[in-house]
């Protein structure tokens, strides 16, 4: 399995595909690169395609420090130059879009272009702060089992939730989210809850921009999504119907048709 050191932490990632340009995708809060299998699969015959797992998340090393937004930045970043994938289309979902985002201010050449899933440039909303400290401390201390019901309903629309299809999918990502070590993420999902806003910055990024959200969003509404295109010029909206919050997951197929016509532009 391929594991760099990034930073003093050991960072797993995925590499499939060829191609002239490299679209780097970072996952969100609570799951691993493993949630873009679909979009990999459907653009890895034209595009080299890397996922990696953020520290403390997925497989990658649980570290004592470092998991705040501007450390995982800077994780990333190191990632892109060592891997030899600049200036790349960087895809970040969530956790993934805030790093996306300081990415795209901080080190602008390392990316060609910005794809922006069920994220926001604002801190966490006052109201959702004790619920999620709440939820974390149980998931310390008691374990992540005990909070999968809720966070589920957050991580996931109403669509997907309730589809009897889609059983096995349910109890698979289910499984993956109970699996993950309560060390690790207890800090990411801290890290998360205590980011600072970045929306005062945005009218500086000059790159190409997609931003995609769920209908059903219910950690980063739909509205959200909307203040961001209204604020980044050259910046797309897509709002794909009947997703929550994990879109890749979830439509996959409406995700990948975003994806294939925005980047079709970008060659």
């Amino acid at each position: 399995m391929p594991y760099i050191e990034l930073n003093g932490a050991q960072i797993y990632y995925e590499e499939r595909g060829s191609g002239p340009q490299t679209i780097v995708f970072a996952h969100g809060l609570l799951w691993s690169g493993a949630m873009f299998e679909s979009q990999v699969a459907h653009l890895s015959a034209r595009y080299r395609c890397l996922c990696f797992d953020f520290r403390g998340q997925g497989k990658s090393e649980i570290t004592s420090a470092g998991y705040d937004m501007d450390s995982l930045t800077r994780d990333a970043a190191a990632l892109i130059q060592a891997l030899g994938c600049a200036p790349c289309h960087f895809a970040g979902l969530s956790m993934g879009g805030f790093v996306g985002m300081r990415l795209a201010l901080q080190y602008p050449q390392l990316l060609r272009s910005l794809i922006l899933m069920d994220t926001t440039a604002e801190p966490e909303p006052a109201e959702n702060i004790g619920r999620y400290r709440r939820l974390n401390f149980i998931a310390r201390w008691f374990g992540l089992g005990l909070v999968a019901t809720p966070v589920m309903k957050i991580m996931f629309g109403e669509k997907f939730l309730r589809d009897a299809t889609r059983a096995q999918e349910r109890a698979l990502w289910q499984a993956r989210l109970v699996a993950n070590d309560r060390h690790g993420i207890t800090r990411a999902v801290q890290a998360v809850i205590d980011r600072q806003g970045i929306a005062a910055g945005l009218s500086a990024l000059d790159l190409p921009v997609l931003i995609m959200v769920g209908d059903q969003d219910v950690a980063t509404r739909p509205e959200k999504a909307r203040a961001l295109n209204a604020a980044i010029r050259n910046s797309r909206l897509v709002e794909i119907a009947g997703a929550g919050h994990s879109a890749t997951i979830e439509e996959p197929q409406a995700v990948n048709a975003a994806l294939d016509e925005f980047l079709a532009a970008q060659s």
